[in-house]
């Protein structure tokens, strides 16, 4: 197969798709890689470290993508790329349609094959393309946090982990999964005060066992999370639902209680945004606005701003997918049902229950395209 690596272009976005051993096993087994000029300069990986793994460099965008059969991303297309997809295409990326309705019109309209990192699922039930991001975004929503609290930011002017005799910054942490674990693990290591917050009271269970009580667990809904956010320093939020747009579980109301000075994280901002009063993504050059006296971060690409470190964690987790679709192709889905749920947009279909009802359009189920798949 014939596989293309475009450079990213979102504002300050910083990863690759691919990194050079990713490259090298591509090319082992037989199939040609073809990567934009210059795509990896931000991870720190040169154009030579592509030659020697095996790639061909390719100068524009729109050559390399009339070369691919199938095209590697990171981030969701913006909208000077719609324009590079074609019929039949492979174009494996994060997408999270369910919060952009131009660039799911697009797709349909392009009637490229759309799979998105975020709704592959192992045969745990896991999101193991999602999984590096959301620690890597877990991880640097503390950090953030801890530089926006800074007086000179505008924030309380809290220290994270307090000193001797004064007490620390109170955390919240609404979600349990890979992020609101990494979260906590940078909080605690930090000396804050942590609480997390989820509706399943296994996850919560674990949570107990995994910090060994270093950390408070309470179950989540409206009044205790209103209650919470009265004396909280930093909230992170970080709710997810596969592939749907993500649920407001901060309201206005809850924000106007909440500190002057304290922090927000919004982490599922790139599914719409779990906090009522973040109404707009922010970027790395421009990350934070305030309102009722609260400064909100609302960056959709978190990981970009770690991107060596982010580059080779994310190829170590799709690596084995790309194997999989190149050796492959499609055929693949039919033996693994969990990459199959990857499948967002087909034949301009969407294939994605979550996604379909998010922007109230039709839905084609993934057994259909799979049958279709069967009598070409």
């Amino acid at each position: 197969m014939r596989i293309g690596v475009l450079k990213e272009i979102k504002d300050n976005e910083y990863r690759v798709a691919l990194t050079p051993s990713g490259v090298h096993a591509l090319v082992d087994k037989g199939h040609d890689v073809y990567v934009e000029k210059s795509a990896g300069l931000g991870s720190g990986i040169t154009d030579e470290d592509y030659i020697n793994a095996g790639a061909a460099i390719i100068e524009k965008p729109d050559e390399l993508s009339k070369l691919s059969e199938m095209i590697l991303k990171v981030k969701e297309p913006i909208e000077s790329e719609y324009k590079l997809f074609e019929e039949g295409q492979i174009l494996f990326t994060y997408l999270h349609l369910a919060a952009d309705k131009p660039l799911t019109d697009a797709l349909q309209e392009s009637k490229v094959t759309a799979i998105a990192y975020e709704t592959v699922f192992d045969k745990t039930g896991q999101l193991p393309l999602l999984k590096p991001m959301s620690e890597v975004a877990g991880r640097m929503s503390i950090q953030i946090g801890a530089h926006f609290l800074e007086k000179h930011t505008n924030g309380s002017g809290v220290l994270l982990g307090g000193v001797p005799g004064v007490a620390p910054a109170k955390v919240v942490i609404i979600g349990g999964g890979i992020v609101g674990i990494n979260a906590a693990k940078m909080a605690i290591g930090m000396g804050a005060d942590v609480t997390i917050m989820d509706v399943c009271l296994d996850k919560l269970r674990h949570i107990d066992d995994v910090f060994n009580s270093r950390v408070k667990t309470l179950y989540s809904n409206s009044y205790n999370i209103m209650h919470e956010l009265k004396d909280a320093d930093l909230l992170i939020s970080s709710v997810l639902i596969p592939g749907a747009k993500a649920p407001k579980v901060v309201s206005e109301a809850m924000v106007k209680t909440m500190k002057r000075g304290s922090v927000i994280v919004d982490i599922a901002i790139d599914q719409g945004g779990s906090v009522e009063t973040i109404d707009r993504v922010t970027t790395h050059n421009n990350p934070i606005f305030e309102k009722y006296g609260v400064l909100h971060y609302s960056v959709a690409n978190i990981p970009g701003a770690v991107a060596r470190t982010s580059t080779f964690a994310l190829t170590n987790a799709t690596l084995p997918y790309i194997l999989k679709l190149a050796d492959n192709g499609l055929d693949v889905f039919k033996k693994d049902s969990g990459f199959a749920q990857g499948l967002n947009v087909y034949d301009g279909r969407i294939t994605n229950k979550a996604v379909a009802e998010a922007l109230d359009k039709d839905y084609t189920p993934i057994d259909v395209i799979l049958n279709d798949l069967v009598t070409v």
